[in-house]
């Protein structure tokens, strides 16, 4: 069996049926369906059994479990404006310490999720070294806390973590403010709006802020490769290697809706001082890890993203 925690968000529900699309159904998610509607992720995903977060983490501690296979940990709280620092660090810090313990006790595969938030303000640079590394919320330093405990760990099993930079595609809408600008836009195309995107900030003109966007296939597809490379273990960025602007998503939404315009709103206060205005992660050592896969760009995802809506 694998388990794929966090398996009704985002990234989870995607891997879940990358799996299906494998021949694998045996797949345990688990998650926490407190918000319902992310049952709709998981609508045409084959899997054996479904378990809530509080239970798994009962059942696993209690070594409850055999016959795993590997264990994806995409299971955390993602919301990077919540500055309820209790609940961030037992959420995100304490239970992935707990399951890596577990998977290292029964030589268990542990892929999991980490973030690129860690970066900062990205000023000294993306590459996967503590140098480069200042986070700017609650979320992001329980995220580069629980890498640096990984850092210090002697694991006997395969250990990997992902910096996701910014994914976007399909089933991401019970993230709500949390979704990618992709999504935001398309929703605003949707409901026949302008798109709106921020304007000018922090030396940025409007729209002209930069990010790497992953489209969600790439993530997945990199997930599956260190699963199939089990002799690879790390942390590693998870991103295109490319940063392109919030304009270029509007724009890449105006090739195929060309009667949409275009708006530009006041950058929010509460941001201010908390938000990557760039990013661009570094993937040398992704790729020297053998990872060859192009990734796409927002041109080729956004037309994929409209098309599976």
């Amino acid at each position: 069996m694998i388990i794929i925690t966090g398996g009704a968000g985002f990234i989870g529900s995607n891997l879940a049926l990358a799996l299906n699309n494998r021949g694998i159904e045996d797949i345990l998610i688990v998650d926490d369906l407190t918000d319902g509607t992310k049952f709709r992720n998981l609508a045409d995903t084959k899997i054996t059994d479904y378990m809530d977060l509080s239970v798994f983490r009962e059942r696993f501690n209690a070594n409850t479990f055999d016959r795993i296979e590997a264990v994806f940990h995409l299971g955390a709280c993602s919301d990077t404006t919540l500055w309820d620092g209790k609940y961030m660090m037992d959420n995100n810090y304490e239970y992935s310490k707990e399951l890596a313990l577990w998977c290292h006790k029964n030589l268990i595969p542990f892929i999991y999720a980490s973030s690129a938030s860690v970066y900062g303000d990205g000023n000294n640079g993306f590459s996967e070294s503590i140098e480069c590394e200042k986070p700017l919320n609650v979320y992001a330093y329980s995220k580069w806390l629980f890498d640096q405990w990984i850092r210090k760990q002697s694991f006997s099993n395969q250990v990997v973590g992902l910096r996701y930079f910014n994914v976007y595609g399909k089933n991401e809408a019970h993230k709500n403010h949390m979704a990618s600008v992709a999504y935001h836009l398309l929703q605003q195309y949707q409901r026949g709006e302008t798109l709106k995107l921020f304007g000018e900030y922090d030396g940025y003109q409007a729209g002209e802020q930069q990010r790497d966007f992953i489209y969600v296939d790439d993530a997945v597809n990199v997930n599956l490769w260190f699963w199939d490379n089990p002799q690879t273990s790390g942390i590693f960025n998870c991103g295109t290697g490319e940063a392109q602007t919030f304009n270029d998503i509007a724009y890449a939404i105006q090739a195929i809706h060309k009667e949409v315009d275009l708006e530009y709103i006041p950058f929010p206060e509460k941001l201010k001082n908390a938000y990557q205005s760039y990013t661009q992660a570094d993937i040398s050592k992704l790729r020297e890890a053998g990872y060859s896969t192009a990734f796409k760009n927002l041109s080729q995802g956004v037309k994929n993203y409209i098309a599976k809506q």
